[in-house]
């Protein structure tokens, strides 16, 4: 099969693309120029029409399809190399969004808080599951059978998700300088304009689609990337082989000594 027959990608798959940036456009245009400055926190408020899309995205969508995948490459009942691909996917663009979690959380908490860092619980534990997810990525790519490789990875995928409810409830286990929920509190009350509301949702659904688009690259890539390393293993192994059948037949041909050649 061909490099280009494995990348082609589905029409619906174009279609969730163009809708998660026409989405985050619309997002965008709405945050900056639509919706009323907060009554609190003036133009920074703007901020958080996508730092918490994108951090739910990093946690609970990136968290459900890593766990998810690798705990059904695990079970010998499901066990394809597809879950593997998917939750390595998975992790590789929940890196992505942790780190841009982590960016635009400290755009917000410089003017907020006074400082780009602090060892907040919710930070901390944050930049904590972008460790593990380097991790992750750097143990991908120790050498070894592809079966083995996706037995470790699907249990260091488990390992993240463990940070996953500590990110989650840190801000109720621990005294935080973190905010709990800005525009929905834990009842579910809204505190924001009917324009402000529409805009936050939006984002939530420009960085979901965005997300899927993101992942079904990415899983594309490690199906290539597969495909090449079999092909450069059969290149090596054809290689080796012609080189010992070369050495074989060499000494086949050799001269071999006749009667009175022998030393004396």
């Amino acid at each position: 099969m061909s490099a280009q027959t494995m990348i082609r990608r589905p029409s619906w798959f174009t279609v969730v693309g163009v809708l998660g940036v026409v989405a985050m456009a619309f997002t965008v245009w709405l945050g900056l120029w639509i919706t009323p400055p907060d009554q609190f926190q003036g133009n920074l408020a703007r901020l958080l029409y996508i730092h918490p899309a994108i951090a739910t995205v990093a946690l609970y969508w990136v968290g459900l399809v890593a766990a998810g995948g690798s705990l059904l490459y695990l079970w010998p009942r499901t066990r394809s190399l597809f879950w593997d691909r998917l939750a390595a996917a998975s992790v590789e663009v929940g890196a992505v969004f942790a780190a841009l979690t982590l960016v635009t959380g400290s755009l917000w908490g410089r003017p907020v808080w006074g400082v780009w860092w602090t060892w907040d619980a919710r930070l901390t534990s944050t930049a904590l599951l972008l460790l593990l997810e380097i991790g992750y990525l750097a143990l991908r790519r120790v050498p070894a059978d592809p079966a083995i490789r996706a037995r470790r990875c699907a249990v260091a995928a488990l390992l993240i998700a463990i940070d996953i409810p500590i990110v989650h409830f840190s801000v109720d286990w621990w005294n935080t300088l973190h905010q709990g929920g800005t525009f929905i509190d834990p009842g579910f009350q809204i505190h924001a304009s009917p324009s402000m509301s529409w805009t936050f949702l939006l984002g939530f659904v420009a960085f979901s689609l965005l997300f899927v688009w993101f992942l079904g690259v990415r899983y594309q890539v490690e199906v290539l990337q597969d495909a090449i390393g079999d092909q450069e293993l059969e290149v090596s192994l054809s290689e080796r082989w012609s080189e010992d059948t070369d050495l074989v037949g060499a000494a086949a041909s050799a001269p071999t000594p006749g009667p009175g050649t022998g030393a004396p």
